[in-house]
């Protein structure tokens, strides 16, 4: 491979490397600049020495990739808010508890069933000074206000730290935020909120401004709600008000990366004003002008759009496009992506767990190197079918490029999403430059209702367009189980593969099919792995018993009427069939005993009833059953107590002293999740 001939390639790669490491092994921050700084000095050394001895060459790319590490380790680690001694998990001695709290609204969140939700920083926890970032949840009600972004709060709230899952294999969403920075979730109630009369104001804040004067002036003249949400997304970078079924239809349709600015959009911004530069003279001082008119457009653009992760990676690649045309040099694509993933992750390393992040740059990686194979296959006569040639084979190698980490993150794939890309992308282009053109004038309080009007009419279509492909659902592969390992085989086999199609050879065809045989080899060890477990799952499912007995791949399920007759639709359940490779074998009623690998399981529900002779291994108390423990400990004490999300609160914390005193180990599902039996 060419690409890895280049010197940054390698830089890159120890970079991100060093960032993984400082992730998965935390070491001091301290340990880690002086290494660094060893690291460095040592490079200069042999940078210097390597002058007058060719044979020292080796030794100063070898500090020059170790040194790069260590960057990544330290930007990493330097990155990490909770060092600061005045962060909030060092501040907050009791957290469930009602805290004094100021903070700053920063970003605005899509909406729970219950809550408005934000990203705020904190300023004072219990009038002192601190830092650190929360989700900021406030319980809705009738005329509930729209917090702007830059809005100084005074909050009296629960504050509480990030939980791991409730549930197996379920999405972790606290590991989510904490690579954003974020440990903890506020709940508060609107009659707890002061609004300070000043606002925080930052780039964010004036550019929340400029969002919300576009948003208002075309609703003012009857933008439709449905469409403009669209719009919002589209060009602004803001997806929280699109519902859920349309968010659904995208992603089915395979064209859920359309609602997030990215190259295609940023990529046109350049163009538009480019092209609006066009009058102005191409001398030296004429062309460093437009340079510097096109990089503040793009950046402006980039902070509009929320600098969002695939937002900051198009903006800072299309920068560094420009610089490359208004000086007139022939831009190396390659390096123009691994100069922008230095650049993005020296600022925000975190970025590079996020999934947007990685699907953006693997997607961008295979378009460039593999489309081009696509594209000589077969060379079109005529403009038009040479157009939409181009739209396949950059559909295909994107899908190709993105398929396993799809699969392994999501385990959906749209089967249609190269039909949706031919009729949808030609008509993007239309919607990116009515959209521009309508916003731009909208932010100048001007709305032209023709233009406006043709803007909605095409959002319209698009979505309707977009609704009719994810009709077809025959089409759409779900719950696809892919571990983690099988997707970095898949992963080998398709660059070995792309690599013998480019330059054909016997040893590179052989590698191909060793990375089949690894495929499979590791495919059937997930599988065999997780087939030969046997396991009792005691479920935490709010004001719902969801129990679950495994042999190998064959799943009883356990639960009432209600839970049984959807269970297709339980997204608890299916997450975890999905991930053990399992599937339902029977459903079964809720009873009160049921005994698995010699243990007795007693389950006591609303109903009370259960044997003063029939000593359990495990109690399960469902639906907060009007018991006294004490009592029932007096004819027999199980090994373990386990309280599910069924029951009452106050009934929990009750039977968790009683479980105490007694010596007997307590498991509240609400509290610590799931609980398992071997």
């Amino acid at each position: 491979m060419k690409i890895l001939r280049f010197p940054l390639v390698s830089i890159t790669i120890f970079f991100i490397a060093g960032i993984v490491f400082a992730q998965f092994f935390k070491i001091d921050f301290r340990i880690s600049f002086l290494v660094l700084i060893f690291c460095f000095l040592f490079s200069i050394i042999s940078f210097l020495y390597s002058q007058k001895n060719s044979l020292k060459k080796s030794y100063f790319g070898v500090l020059v990739l170790l040194t790069s590490f260590f960057i990544g380790n330290f930007t990493f680690l330097s990155n990490d808010e909770t060092r600061n001694p005045n962060h909030y998990l060092h501040k907050i001695l009791e957290f469930e508890k009602l805290q004094n709290l100021e903070i700053t609204i920063i970003e605005k969140l899509k909406n729970s069933k219950t809550n408005d939700r934000y990203i705020a920083n904190i300023v004072f926890v219990n009038k002192k000074s601190s830092v650190g970032k929360i989700i900021f949840n406030i319980k809705k009600t009738k005329n509930l206000p729209q917090f702007e972004i830059g809005n100084n709060l005074k909050v009296i709230g629960k504050l509480y730290k990030n939980k791991v899952p409730n549930n197996p294999n379920q999405f972790d969403y606290g590991k989510y935020l904490e690579m954003k920075q974020i440990y903890g979730q506020v709940y508060c109630e609107l009659e707890n909120i002061k609004i300070a009369t000043i606002s925080e104001k930052s780039f964010s804040f004036y550019a929340s401004k400029i969002r919300n004067k576009i948003i208002k002036n075309l609703k003012k003249n009857n933008f439709n709600e449905r469409e403009l949400n669209i719009v919002n997304a589209l060009i602004l970078g803001q997806q929280q008000d699109i519902s859920q079924d349309i968010m659904q239809d995208y992603q089915s349709a395979g064209a859920i990366h359309v609602l997030s600015v990215s190259g295609l959009h940023v990529g046109f911004i350049l163009l538009f004003v480019s092209l609006l530069l066009k009058p102005l003279p191409n001398t030296k001082k004429g062309s460093l002008l437009k340079l510097l008119i096109v990089i503040i457009s793009l950046w402006l653009f980039g902070v509009l759009a929320g600098l969002a992760p695939c937002v900051l990676r198009s903006v800072t690649m299309f920068s560094l496009v420009a610089i490359g045309m208004f000086l007139r040099r022939a831009v190396n694509i390659y390096h123009t992506l691994l100069v922008s993933i230095l650049l993005i992750l020296l600022f925000e390393p975190s970025f590079l767990f996020d999934i947007g992040f990685q699907l953006s740059y693997v997607a961008l990686f295979f378009i460039v190197w593999f489309q081009p194979v696509l594209s000589s296959l077969w060379t079109p006569k005529y403009k038009i079918t040479s157009y939409f040639w181009d739209i396949i084979t950059v559909s295909i190698a994107a899908q190709i490029g993105t398929f396993p980490m799809s699969i392994y993150y999501f385990h959906q794939f749209a089967g249609l999403f190269l039909i949706t890309n031919v009729i949808i992308l030609p008509f993007l282009t239309l919607i990116l430059a009515l959209g521009v053109i309508v916003l731009l004038l909208a932010a100048f309080d001007v709305v032209w209702i023709p233009m406006m009007k043709l803007l909605e009419w095409s959002i319209w279509l698009l979505n309707t367009i977009i609704n009719w492909v994810a009709s077809f659902d025959t089409f759409i592969l779900k719950d696809i189980p892919l571990s983690k390992y099988v997707m970095i085989g898949f992963y080998v086999f398709l660059i070995s593969f792309i690599i013998w199609l480019k330059t054909p050879s016997y040893k590179k065809l052989v590698f191909v099919f060793v990375s089949i045989l690894i495929i499979q080899i590791l495919f059937f060890q997930s599988k065999f792995s997780t087939q030969q477990k046997e396991e009792f799952i005691v479920f935490n499912k709010s004001k719902n018993t969801l129990l679950t007995s495994r042999i190998s791949d064959k799943v009883t399920v356990i639960s009432s009427d209600f839970v049984l007759n959807n269970v297709n639709q339980d997204v608890v359940l299916k997450a975890y069939l999905v991930a053990n490779f399992c599937k339902i074998n029977r459903k079964r009623q809720l009873s009160n005993l049921f005994y698995f690998k010699n243990k007795k399981i007693l389950v006591i529900d609303s109903s009370a009833v259960y044997l003063n002779n029939n000593r359990p291994d495990i109690l399960i108390l469902s639906h907060s059953p009007k018991i006294s423990l004490e009592r029932v400990f007096k004819f027999w004490k199980p090994d373990v107590v386990v309280a599910d999300a069924s029951n009452f609160k106050s009934y929990i914390k009750f039977w968790k002293a009683t479980c105490t005193k007694q010596k007997i180990l307590f498991h509240a599902t609400a509290e610590k999740g799931f609980y398992r039996i071997n």
